[in-house]
């Protein structure tokens, strides 16, 4: 094969799309009823990048202003020498937060763009140290149902997902019934894991801990006091009884040093880290300090990613992007045996962007 040199990244386009949630959600700390999905395209030697962030549609604005004209004319052959171009651009905007999560979305189309000239998945362009990464099945929100929560969490154990994940802590008087019922779906031999999304002071993180542990067998407590709280994080870490873990609010390298020691298993999001060059900085900073580390959603792009991640615990199948990835792409990959397994036979991401479909959600 030949080695393609010397391309130029000749434009970049970004769109936002909303779409609206199945019914209203609800978490620990947050209640939405739509998803805003911010997508990049990058294009270059007649083939298209794609890349997305889970942000506000303002992260659109962000790429259009301060990334697309320095990522055109960038090297399509070396994003991480145009990341850190495109990071220095935004140090008077603001790296941390909507700052990041437009840098995510163009570095991950950068990355699909080489893949997709050299004609490689972009699980191998990374070098995979995995074949495939486990998923667990995450929802289960507070708004839900009994009903629908049972069927949700039992649905995903039916297609061999053998870890599922549900919120917690908005109404923790109701939240037994609820654990009893999930724990009744998914029977005995499935791991469950819960996320209060920062919904309990430390004392009360504490208590609900022990309870989780002895009374339903839960396994992994995510973001049990707020992230921000690294004292607090610490705290439930050292004490509780199950594995406490955060992440998912990380943006810049120095937010996932302050972690280190106050989880157990650290998480990234492709969409909010800086892209896959995030990752991969994290995923070497994990190694170094002996943590594994979880993918946070945006299951499509973490499948490939992840794959090239030392210490891989497993990657969140998260509700409602997987719905998303289902309504505006085709090539989005299904769990094998409770894991997704990048297709070496399709370049880049393996996604193609159903334009007519997508226009109905245009902001």
């Amino acid at each position: 094969m030949a080695v393609r040199t010397e391309v130029s990244v000749e434009r970049v386009d970004v769109a936002a799309y909303e779409i609206p949630t199945d019914e209203p959600e609800t978490d620990g700390t947050a209640a939405w009823d739509a998803t805003t999905i911010v997508l990049v395209e990058a294009h270059a030697g007649g083939e298209t990048g794609l890349g997305y962030t889970y942000a506000p549609a303002a992260a659109a604005s962000v790429v259009e202003a301060q990334l697309a004209g320095l990522a055109a004319g960038a090297d399509a052959l070396a994003p991480q020498a145009a990341w850190r171009e495109l990071g220095a651009a935004l140090r008077n905007a603001g790296r941390p937060g909507i700052g990041f999560c437009a840098l995510s979305a163009v570095d991950i189309a950068l990355w699909d763009l080489k893949a997709r000239l050299l004609g490689v998945a972009l699980a191998d362009l990374i070098g995979r140290a995995h074949d495939a990464v486990p998923v667990y099945g995450s929802g289960g929100f507070c708004s839900y149902s009994l009903d629908r929560l049972r069927e949700q969490l039992g649905g995903w154990v039916a297609d061999g997902i053998p870890r599922v994940k549900m919120k917690l802590g908005r109404e923790p008087e109701a939240d037994p019934k609820r654990l009893d019922a999930a724990r009744d779906a998914i029977g005995d031999d499935t791991e469950l894991f819960v996320d209060a999304n920062g919904a309990f002071q430390v004392k009360e993180a504490l208590a609900w801990a022990d309870r989780y542990a002895s009374e339903w067998g839960v396994t992994w407590f995510e973001e049990p006091v707020s992230s921000a709280d690294l004292d607090g994080l610490r705290l439930v870490r050292e004490r509780a009884p199950l594995e406490v873990a955060a992440g998912e609010y990380a943006y810049v390298a120095r937010d996932f040093v302050n972690l280190l020691g106050a989880v157990d298993c650290l998480q990234a999001d492709v969409t909010r880290c800086g892209g896959i060059t995030g990752v991969l900085a994290a995923g070497g900073l994990a190694q170094a300090h002996a943590l594994d580390l979880s993918a946070h959603c945006a299951p499509a792009i973490s499948a490939h990613v992840f794959c090239g991640v030392a210490r891989l615990r497993h990657l969140e199948y998260f509700h409602d992007h997987v719905r998303v990835e289902r309504l505006l792409f085709d090539g989005v990959l299904d769990p094998d045996q409770g894991a997704l397994r990048p297709d070496a036979s399709r370049p880049g991401l393996g996604l193609e962007l159903r334009r007519a479909d997508a226009e109905r959600w245009a902001l």
